[in-house]
């Protein structure tokens, strides 16, 4: 038996003193989780520019009184959204988009008290070693700008356009993903601290690989937001095809031509479809190669959970096109996204190096 084998058995009988840690920080992860899919829901229903004022803590109760409604049902009537899209709108029909947008700040600030309060309370039982320190310290200010970015996003829809900014938008998605992923990679780190396949050595090449199947699904991600931002999803609702095309006509009528990619709803549509093929792709092949590999621990697993939700998620955005971004195809869509992001994060986990390798 080799002496690494020795200390992986040494190290499983033993009780594991990080595991409360790694608990706490797996349930602030699937509360993230739960938040895009919130996020997701808010701006499908229109509802993200029906809160106006940015009052973190102090304005976490809603509305209590008529007075009170009426006071920020005036603010909204300010904004570019209602004089252009929601001028018929009453009191009514304000509550019923105000209420995703609350509920959406709520669960934000829910998870800032979520994890403070116990990282807190580990930090003053001596627990939070010095190495993982600067890890929880870098994700709670990282959570604090994801709000401040959330309300940057909001603003862009409050001056001359009734809609956010879909650049904007791609960033509070990819900082909420980042955040995700990074409390799921230090739980799984203190979950299961030595390595199995990573002493294998076809498992630097399949690392490295997997970190390009994360970038390429980062991309994606940018564009889907894009694309979300840009309502390009309501623009071809077929598949394979767009509009009859392969590649529509359409997706070159901007000048400068560099503005297509970015601005022009075909172009994004066309450029989310094709990098979701090639990440998929890239995804298969990963997933085939860890498995023909055969190495020790889960790396197999994750490697075929990975293929599963990769095919799963280019399923629900076919789906999401042909039923015209039918709400809760489309939010599933968006947690697939995240999904997509924790099998691969996992199966990164598993191949990690023995230290000093």
């Amino acid at each position: 038996m080799t002496a690494f084998a020795s200390d992986r058995l040494a190290s499983s009988a033993r009780p594991n003193p990080d595991r409360p840690i790694a608990v706490w920080l797996l349930v602030c992860a699937a509360m993230v989780l739960a938040m895009a899919v919130i996020g997701a829901i808010t701006r499908l229903t229109e509802s993200g520019l029906s809160m106006v004022e940015w009052k973190p803590l102090i304005g976490i109760l809603p509305p209590l009184s008529e007075a009170e409604w009426n006071r920020v049902f005036d603010l909204y009537k300010q904004t570019p959204e209602f004089r252009i899209y929601n001028s018929h709108m009453d009191l009514a029909g304000f509550q019923s988009i105000f209420w995703w947008e609350w509920f959406h700040r709520l669960w934000g600030q829910l998870i800032g008290f979520v994890f403070l309060i116990p990282f807190l309370r580990f930090w003053m039982q001596g627990r939070i070693s010095a190495e993982l320190w600067p890890k929880l310290m870098g994700l709670f200010l990282l959570g604090g700008l994801q709000g401040g970015i959330g309300w940057f996003m909001v603003k862009s829809g409050l001056v001359d356009a009734p809609n956010v900014s879909h650049y904007r938008l791609a960033l509070h998605l990819g900082t909420a993903i980042l955040i995700y992923a990074l409390l799921l990679r230090t739980a799984l780190g203190l979950l299961d601290p030595l390595p199995l396949a990573g002493w294998r050595p076809e498992a630097a090449g399949l690392r490295r690989l997997t970190g390009w199947a994360l970038g390429l699904v980062a991309v994606t991600i940018v564009w889907g937001a894009f694309v979300a931002g840009s309502d390009a999803g309501l623009a071809y609702n077929t598949f394979p095809l767009m509009a009859g095309h392969w590649i529509p006509p359409e997706v070159n009528t901007l000048t400068p031509w560099w503005l297509n990619p970015f601005e022009n709803t075909a172009a994004i549509q066309l450029i989310h479809r094709t990098l979701a093929i090639l990440t998929g792709v890239l995804v298969l092949v990963l997933s085939a190669r860890v498995l023909n590999a055969r190495l020790p621990g889960r790396a197999g697993r994750a490697a075929l959970a990975s293929a599963v939700m990769i095919l799963l998620q280019i399923a629900l955005g076919i789906v999401t096109l042909l039923t015209v971004v039918w709400l809760p195809v489309a939010a599933a869509h968006q947690a697939g996204a995240i999904l997509v992001v924790s099998m691969l994060v996992w199966l990164q986990f598993e191949l990690r190096p023995v230290r000093g390798e």
